[in-house]
């Protein structure tokens, strides 16, 4: 780990706290992220949270009785659950294990289990279990704790930002407690902020004013680690003259996160970019750059089941019916991604991505419907059609209700020229198929249904200007 690196009251660039004789680095402060040198090491320290481990909650009760539950926190990043596990294990003498679902396995999961297990027989001593991101784990993993869980051989405490009623297992969930913890307000950040400007051995003596603590919050997110990390790279600007104080106004911040998210992006990580560039290569048919984005993403331990989202969306918006069997491709995609997991994962992804990719394009349905939405806020008092309406009582018999109504499947071909729209709207087009695919035969039986009544322009030719007037089509992202 780089060590952090601090101006001298000098100017001169010098590492404060070096380690002296004998010291391993994890006793130089330097080699810590600031974010972990303030952490929380006591229940009154955690910010915001009073309502899982205030003095008057259960929780709280419990854990001063030295007794804990297997738990899951479900809340935004940057929120504490880390901090509040590490303090409950702290709180009744248990031994803490921390991993990540991104990375582990059902074999490390296991090991611990059994260390546990065998810690327990010979010193008496709790294990808790921390899972990161536990709903990344597949069914098979979660199986896994079950057992462990029921007889008390270790306490589990999991963190999802994801709602655990869709990605934790039943019989899991239902042996733990579910507590959500709150987002950060601009409050609880200047909280947490000022205690690391106050107390932490090295950035206290650095002179840092924050002038905007909106700014700080917006662009941190809420996220307490993102905005302590803020303040670390501000620290680093410090000419080293204490006349001459790091002012985090807003356009500091902004440069600092702007700098940050260069890094972000080098590194390969970057969340949007990358999610980005590979929807926008399977909407313009490069299977091969498609697969490179996905692999950036799976390497950078994006969320298979993000991805597998993505996909759904885009079969239904940018295939659509040139190949209706994508949106179930796709849609088979994710469940198998959620029952499996990663690495395999990987392979469903990437059938997928290549199918996706090399499917006939059409974005029709999402053209339609936003069309159609348009006319529906302009017409908002459209009726239907009297013939159209439902008419269970012999009131609105008498008043029309369903009268003269034709029902297609009592005509040739199961069709009949019908008007359906409301009056204001009638034989209007949203639906416009493309000459691709599956779409070219549904374009000409439409247009051979509805011959004389409905116009179908040519493709690339929008009905907007032939029905609605003028209309200037939306960037897509």
């Amino acid at each position: 780990m780089a060590k952090t690196r601090y101006p001298t009251a000098g100017g001169e660039q010098g590492q404060l706290f070096e380690p002296s004789a004998g010291q391993g680095a994890q006793n130089d402060p330097a080699t810590v992220p600031l974010a972990e040198r303030v952490r929380p090491r006591r229940l009154a320290e955690v910010v915001n949270q009073s309502h899982v481990i205030g003095p008057e909650s259960i929780l709280y009760r419990e854990v001063k009785q030295g007794r804990l539950r297997s738990m899951i926190f479900w809340g935004p990043p940057g929120v504490g659950k880390t901090t509040l596990a590490r303090v409950l294990a702290e709180e009744v003498q248990a031994d803490f294990v921390a991993i990540s679902a991104v990375t582990a396995g059902v074999s490390e999961v296991r090991r611990i289990i059994e260390r546990a297990r065998r810690n327990r027989a010979r010193s008496g001593r709790t294990t808790v279990l921390f899972i990161d991101e536990i709903h990344r784990f597949n069914k098979a993993q979660q199986d896994a704790l079950l057992h462990a869980v029921e007889d008390g051989t270790l306490v589990l405490i999991g963190a999802t930002t994801e709602n655990p009623s869709f990605e934790v297992i039943a019989p899991l969930l239902s042996r733990c407690q579910v507590f959500t913890l709150k987002a950060l307000e601009v409050a609880d950040i200047q909280q947490i902020v000022q205690r690391a400007l106050q107390e932490d051995v090295l950035l206290k003596t650095v002179p840092i004013e924050v002038t905007d603590w909106e700014a700080l919050y917006v662009h941190s997110g809420g996220d307490a680690r993102r905005a302590l990390n803020i303040v670390e790279l501000a620290a680093e600007r410090w000419s080293g003259r204490p006349e001459e104080p790091v002012r985090l106004d807003r356009q500091t911040i902004e440069q600092i996160v702007a700098q940050t998210m260069l890094y972000y992006d080098k590194a390969g990580e970057s969340h949007y970019d990358f999610i980005s560039a590979f929807i926008k290569s399977v909407r313009g048919s490069d299977p091969d750059a498609a697969m490179f984005y996905l692999a950036r993403m799976l390497e950078s331990g994006e969320d298979p089941k993000f991805i597998a989202r993505r996909l759904i969306i885009l079969a239904a918006e940018d295939v659509g019916n040139a190949d209706p069997s994508a949106l179930t491709l796709a849609t088979s995609a994710f469940t198998a991604v959620h029952y499996i997991g990663m690495p395999e994962a990987r392979i469903v992804l990437a059938q997928a991505t290549a199918y996706l990719a090399a499917a006939p394009k059409s974005n029709a349905a999402i053209v339609a419907i936003d069309r159609a939405i348009a006319d529906v806020r302009a017409h908002p008092a459209a009726q239907v059609p009297l013939h159209l309406r439902n008419a269970p009582t012999p009131l609105m018999k008498k008043l029309g209700y369903g009268r003269d109504y034709r029902y297609a499947h009592q005509f040739p071909g199961h069709f009949v020229a019908e008007q359906y729209l409301p009056d204001e709207l009638k034989d209007r087009v949203y639906y416009i198929p493309s000459s691709q695919g599956q779409e070219k035969q549904i374009r000409e039986r439409l247009k051979q249904w509805w011959a004389g009544r409905k116009v179908y322009p040519q493709e690339g030719e929008s009905s907007a200007e032939t029905q609605h007037g003028p209309q200037k089509p939306k960037q897509k992202q």
